[in-house]
């Protein structure tokens, strides 16, 4: 045995639950307004903190020293801060690195091992609908500032005459849309335009209604109840999905009917996880959270829906243009690319 490279591999486990508990933490600080509290406000002591949010001194002075140690925090002089940057990634939930919701959507993982447990001794998977709905809230929280400052901003305007469409006026799908995250900034930057959002978990569509009504575009987005490959409707001019198709049992079934559905010139907008699509280029740190979270959400959803062809959340723009091929599209690029995402964009 290399002693040296045991050591590395303990030292790296340490660092490994030490974050996987400041996963915890920060859902904690989020639930208790400690993030909120500090952000803006300059040094506080424990006992500061702890009066602003009406939390015990003693527990948050230790809440505060985990931050520290994480580097999410800042401490000089018996006194923490939450610095600008800070404040963008754990306080500000408008801002398209705000990681509180990832953390939410991690803290259901745990809540739900006896679940993966039993999905992995069997055949049966485990359904998205049957997570704890912290995964729900978390993936809305996590997703949206990301939408909000890519989609409008660069995804739509490198479709190829989408933007011009949308401007004056289409009709659009949004297909697994959870609580309506994508469809409602859609929604907000076309006025013009008209927006569905399916999705076949009843609570996240009626969670997407209350959410468009908060937003003043319910005037022009509708959420229906349906699955991917059966929702109705037909003439779309473009149609969506949200890292929502490595998910699917049957992604060839769902992009088939899917262009059933599009308008002869109709675009589909296909956002997935960044991923070269083959191993070791994948072994990575983003590789290593989205083959996580495939592991525990993604792969289990798609063969509790029969999948014999569940992609993972770690496919990769090759295997995602076969399977668009296999469902008909004969016309596929790469639309944008970021650290996070592949935007491609299928054309019948």
């Amino acid at each position: 045995m290399d002693e040296a490279r045991l050591q590395e591999l303990v030292d790296r486990v340490v660092l490994d639950m030490g974050a996987a508990f400041g996963a915890a933490t920060v859902v904690l600080g989020d639930r208790l307004g400690l993030w909120r509290a500090m952000a803006g406000a300059g040094p506080l002591s424990p006992g500061e903190l702890a009066r602003r949010t009406g939390t015990g001194e003693r527990l948050v002075a230790e809440w505060l020293a985990a931050q520290a140690a994480a580097g999410y925090v800042s401490y000089d002089d018996g006194a923490y801060t939450l610095s600008e940057e800070q404040a963008t990634v754990f306080a500000d939930a408008s801002s398209p690195v705000f990681m509180t919701g990832l953390a939410e959507v991690i803290s259901s993982v745990y809540r739900d091992e006896a679940k993966l447990v039993e999905a992995y001794r069997g055949d049966k998977g485990l359904a998205w609908t049957d997570h704890d709905q912290a995964l729900f809230a978390g993936t809305e929280r996590f997703f949206r500032p990301g939408y909000a400052a890519n989609l409008p901003t660069s995804w739509i305007p490198a479709l190829g005459g989408v933007q011009d469409r949308l401007a004056e006026g289409a009709r659009v799908a949004d297909v697994g849309c959870g609580h309506g995250a994508s469809t409602l900034v859609m929604a907000q930057a076309y006025p013009a335009s008209r927006f569905t959002g399916f999705d076949y978990h009843g609570a996240s569509i009626a969670r997407a209604r209350e959410l468009a009504e908060q937003a003043g575009v319910a005037d022009r987005v509708s959420f229906e109840t349906a699955g991917a490959d059966d929702y109705p409707g037909s003439g779309y001019d473009l149609v969506c999905l949200f890292d929502a198709l490595h998910d699917m049992g049957h992604p060839v079934a769902v992009l088939r009917h899917i262009r059933s559905t599009l308008a002869p010139d109709g675009t589909v907008l296909l956002v997935e996880p960044f991923a070269h699509g083959r191993l070791p280029d994948d072994l990575n740190p983003v590789g290593r959270l989205f083959f996580n979270a495939s592991a525990t959400v993604c792969v289990p959803n798609a063969i509790s829906q029969g999948g014999a062809e569940a992609l993972g959340a770690q496919a990769g723009q090759d295997r995602l243009f076969e399977v668009a091929g296999q469902a008909g599209f004969t016309r596929t690029r790469q639309a944008a690319v970021t650290p996070f995402n592949l935007v491609l964009e299928l054309k019948p």
